[in-house]
């Protein structure tokens, strides 16, 4: 049985969309904030893999498939934001001096985290870019030296900590004006933050949207900047 699952070139991408569609499931039936979807599905897919004592590898052959569909859901993102173009333009100035005080907080924090526990630069690398999308935080991370992998776990960690957190850190700080609510989403938790966004509202999906793309490109060029932080 094990080795007809891990000879399966699609065994790895029918699991995540099974278990992701298992999370949805369980979202709708609790609509709690651990009932995440992503996390839902994470945790069975390593349940499932220790059980039957599947490698990643066998996993990642089938799965990593689905990384073909972040760039064209990415650009999906513009739908909502194209449909709020005129808010866009009436607070432009704001939504920038937002978006880069976020990206520059990001920056700061991950060097003072790393600095504070001795980490090295290659894991300060892979680090910098978490809050990015992963097609973007990928391709800064293995360009300033660090591990594609550690990225994609930082990344992933990021945006479902985002989305899990996004509802009770607004109530608790009491933010509630749809713009702030966006930006905060996608700036910090990218697209999943994004998906989050989406629930409070088309207005907070189009400005979550929109954080996204600003944020990518805004660490693009501010990563190279801080990469000669730690050593």
């Amino acid at each position: 049985m094990n080795e007809i699952l891990q000879e399966s070139v699609y065994f790895g991408f029918f699991l995540a969309l099974g278990t992701y569609w298992i999370g949805l499931g369980i979202q709708k039936r609790f609509p709690y904030t651990l009932c995440n979807p992503l996390l839902i599905s994470t945790v069975l897919c390593m349940v499932i893999l220790l059980t039957f004592q599947i490698d990643y590898e066998s996993f990642d052959a089938g799965a990593s498939h689905i990384s073909y569909f972040l760039t064209p859901c990415t650009v999906c993102l513009a739908i909502p934001m194209y449909r709020q173009v005129k808010i866009l333009k009436k607070n432009l100035a704001a939504i920038l001096i937002s978006i880069v005080s976020g990206c520059l907080a990001a920056a700061l924090s991950i060097w003072g985290l790393c600095a504070l526990f001795g980490l090295d630069g290659s894991v300060y690398h892979s680090l910098q870019p978490k809050s990015v999308t992963t097609a973007i935080a990928i391709g800064v991370s293995e360009e300033l030296g660090g591990s594609g992998a550690l990225t994609i776990m930082a990344v992933v960690v990021t945006g479902m900590f985002g989305g899990i957190m996004a509802r009770v850190l607004c109530r608790l700080f009491h933010i509630k004006d749809p713009i702030a609510v966006g930006l905060a989403c996608g700036n910090a938790a990218h697209a999943m933050g994004t998906s989050k966004a989406l629930e409070f509202g088309e207005l907070e999906g189009a400005m979550s949207s929109l954080a996204v793309v600003v944020a990518g490109i805004a660490t693009v060029i501010l990563a190279p900047l801080f990469a000669g932080w730690i050593a």
